[in-house]
């Protein structure tokens, strides 16, 4: 309220009696009048979100959402690993306290995170060359990235991405001043991997540019290049002389190998390639909520990897000073308590087998209705995401006719389909495009 006679939107010369005696039209006139951020627009909703508030006003029983990127298990419920109930039955017996945790995260985690992503044995560990920081999940460790490079990389200051990539990473890189352009990835010709094309265009990128490669479980169409074909293209990255940053937010929960999942990573490294590389244990730990991942830059010499560490904590410092504890510790005890690192291995091989079960399932279901199209990549793609191929027409039938929800582009998460839900969505798959 007012508390004495204001002047808003009438004539100059006309005195008003306090707010509280206007009428409700003007008292709001007066107010926008008065704000700082009258010019501030409405934003437009998160598209994931609004998939998920369309399921939940939905009153179909059998509604599915398969919009939503996280892991259910075949009863649709969210999951709690076994190797992670134990690791906080452990640290509630440890009576730990909830101090700070220094600039750069856990050293424990941190250690572990590294060796997970690049292996024991690999020179980036034993030679020391790993700046490696904790980050908050994926998007934090990318954040980091993308600072650490705006302020030191001297090349230009575009970053190539594949066609499509993440919706986190555009804006991400975008918000530290990096040019966005992308390079041609997946073909949806095929709904597979477009390698002449990422070839030819990989050719063209200016030297010393930054490109952005997802290690696994590429995001959102579930395509990887074969082994043989990330070799090319790592040598073709090298003759360019290009800067390789890595994503990865999938190890494990691709195929259900630790090793596996990272071998694009570690190939790059023994093609003598320097790289950037983001973790997140959100997928291969169920720590969603936890927010916790792992951000390395590879140097050429332990002191070269020590000066990097000291510019990565003074980004840092004034972003969010030091990062969460609680999941850190879970992470650390997994991979380092033997037991419990045995328990979390099976745990991510259940929960890429239940992924993989599930999209031949999907599959078989589609074909069984006596579809005409070829479905092979539902099964050739990987990982908890699914480029269908359906286009938008086809995305709105399902779910207007079906209570199917997902995004727009026909993209699906698999990790919502379950026993009892999959032949309904197979069904509707077949009906919408046949």
């Amino acid at each position: 309220m007012f508390s004495s006679p204001i002047r808003c939107l009438i004539h100059p010369s006309t005195i008003l009696s306090p707010c509280h005696q206007l009428s409700p039209s003007t008292l709001h006139l007066c107010r926008r009048s008065n704000s700082w951020w009258s010019h501030v627009e409405m934003g437009p909703p998160d598209a994931i979100l609004g998939i998920t508030e369309a399921y939940k006003r939905d009153t179909n029983p059998k509604k599915v959402n398969l919009g939503v990127g996280a892991y259910r298990n075949d009863l649709g419920k969210p999951h709690v690993l076994p190797s992670v109930i134990k690791a906080e039955e452990k640290l509630s017996e440890l009576n730990l306290d909830k101090e700070y945790l220094p600039i750069s995260g856990l050293p424990d985690f941190t250690a572990s995170a590294a060796k997970l992503a690049f292996g024991d044995k690999s020179p980036v560990i034993t030679e020391k060359l790993n700046a490696t920081v904790q980050g908050i999940s994926g998007t934090g460790s990318l954040t980091i990235g993308a600072c650490f490079l705006r302020d030191f990389h001297q090349g230009p200051k575009d970053v190539y991405m594949p066609t499509p990539t993440w919706g986190n990473h555009i804006p991400l890189f975008k918000r530290a001043n990096f040019n966005i352009k992308q390079y041609r990835y997946y073909d949806p010709k095929t709904c597979g991997f477009d390698f002449p094309g990422a070839l030819q265009d990989i050719a063209k990128i200016p030297e010393k540019s930054v490109i952005l490669l997802h290690a696994c479980a590429h995001n959102p169409t579930g395509v990887d290049p074969k082994l043989d074909q990330w070799k090319e293209m790592s040598n073709l990255i090298k003759q360019r002389n290009l800067f390789p940053f890595f994503d990865m937010a999938y190890q494990g929960f691709a195929t259900g190998d630790i090793d596996r999942d990272a071998s694009a990573l570690r190939l790059f490294i023994q093609d003598g390639h320097r790289v950037c590389l983001s973790q997140s244990f959100a997928k291969n730990m169920g720590l969603y909520g936890e927010r916790i991942g792992a951000f390395t830059v590879v140097g050429s010499s332990q002191e070269e990897a020590s000066r990097i560490m000291s510019q990565i904590k003074i980004i840092i410092r004034p972003m969010y000073s030091n990062p969460p504890l609680h999941g850190a510790r879970i992470a650390s005890m997994i991979l380092n308590d033997s037991s419990l690192r045995t328990q979390w291995l099976k745990d991510v091989k259940e929960m890429a087998q239940r992924i993989i079960m599930m999209r031949a399932k999907l599959r078989n279901v589609i074909e069984s209705e006596g579809s005409t199209r070829n479905w092979q990549h539902i099964t050739e793609q990987i990982g908890m995401f699914c480029f269908t191929g359906m286009d938008k027409s086809q995305c709105e039938r399902l779910t207007k006719e079906f209570s199917v929800y997902l995004t727009m582009d026909g993209r699906i998460s698999v990790a919502g389909l379950s026993s009892s839900n999959v032949e309904w969505v197979g069904k509707g798959i077949h009906a919408v495009t046949k």
